[in-house]
């Protein structure tokens, strides 16, 4: 392997079979484990501990995911959360503590602790193949997770699903979206009484993937809950050099604007693009500057704790001059 290539989240998960193979020892690698240099992912199977430390919630479970598939027999597909990771769809503040796994028959797919077991239909368009893991498709995933988990997180799995569908570079694929949208549809429709039938519904008639991140998600349904009109989203504001910028939110018979600031804009160094922390704020502050000065319209900055709820949401706009309806 050339050493310039980086290692994959698959190249960083090694079994004991392989740290013996380049040297440990059995007492060596409990040795590391307690010592928090080696994380065990599950019984047999490591990840270096600060290679963990680096990754999101998400990444964590599909380094579980990958390990319990490695170690899996028989025809078990990944499910829900655990075949959305392997979708890169994202997960918000859900706690993924074990693999869920779907099968067909009742046959015992694992005896480990670690791993949920769901016995359910699947049809053959149901399952795929995702970095070499069988897993749920696309559109299964997500009916299968909107129905069953916390409306914020739904939402944002949604939204980010339909992203995938319509997003093309710059360009926005409206077929891809309106076939997308009528297969889910149908899906919702040929299963009346689902548990979750009716939360999923509502999220698929709420879903707008053009929606950038699970926090912007979330704003849009807090905004919801609060009263105001469905936002614009990614609203293009005329730069200076002749570009554009894009907000995250439009309100416009109100005549405000909306940002909503992951940490990771400021704490991630690969979104950062080489950028320090004090030329990204400088920067915001230009460009804030500009877009207020440019149309006039007031403009609202909010973060992950203004969203946990839509009564904080409303407080931080109220803190802005902008009430609720």
């Amino acid at each position: 392997m050339p050493a310039s290539r980086a290692l994959s989240l698959e190249d960083r998960i090694r079994s004991r079979s392989d740290l013996v193979n380049s040297g440990w020892t059995d007492r060596r690698i409990a040795a590391a484990v307690r010592g928090g240099a080696l994380h065990q992912i599950r019984r047999g199977w490591f990840i270096d501990a600060d290679e963990r430390k680096g990754l999101w919630e998400e990444e964590r479970h599909r380094a579980h995911v990958i390990a319990v598939a490695r170690d899996a027999q028989g025809s078990a597909t990944m499910s829900h959360s655990s075949s959305a990771v392997l979708w890169r769809l994202p997960l918000w503040e859900m706690r993924l503590v074990r693999v869920h796994m779907t099968t067909a028959a009742p046959h015992r797919i694992s005896s480990s602790p670690d791993v949920r077991r769901h016995v359910a239909p699947l049809p053959p368009d149901d399952v795929v193949i995702v970095d070499g893991i069988r897993c749920t498709s696309l559109e299964r995933t997500v009916f299968d997770l909107i129905r069953v988990l916390p409306l914020e997180a739904a939402v944002a799995v949604a939204d980010a699903a339909e992203r995938q569908m319509g997003e093309r570079g710059w360009e926005w694929d409206l077929d891809a979206v309106a076939s997308w949208r009528r297969r889910l549809a149908s899906r919702i429709a040929a299963a009346p009484g689902a548990r979750g039938i009716r939360q999923a519904r509502w999220v698929s008639e709420f879903t707008d993937g053009h929606a950038q991140s699970p926090g912007e998600s979330v704003s849009r349904l807090q905004l919801h809950r609060l009263g105001f009109d469905a936002p614009e989203l990614q609203v293009p504001v005329a730069a200076p050099d002749g570009a554009s910028y894009f907000v995250d939110f439009g309100l416009r018979r109100i005549r405000v604007f909306g940002e909503f600031d992951g940490k990771g804009k400021y704490l991630d160094a690969a979104l950062r693009e080489g950028k320090s922390v004090e030329q990204i704020l400088l920067e915001e502050k230009r460009r804030e500057d500009w877009i207020r000065g440019t149309t006039q319209w007031r403009l609202a900055r909010w973060e992950t704790p203004h969203i946990k709820t839509a009564k904080a949401l409303g407080m931080r706009l109220a803190a802005f001059g902008i009430p609720a309806p």
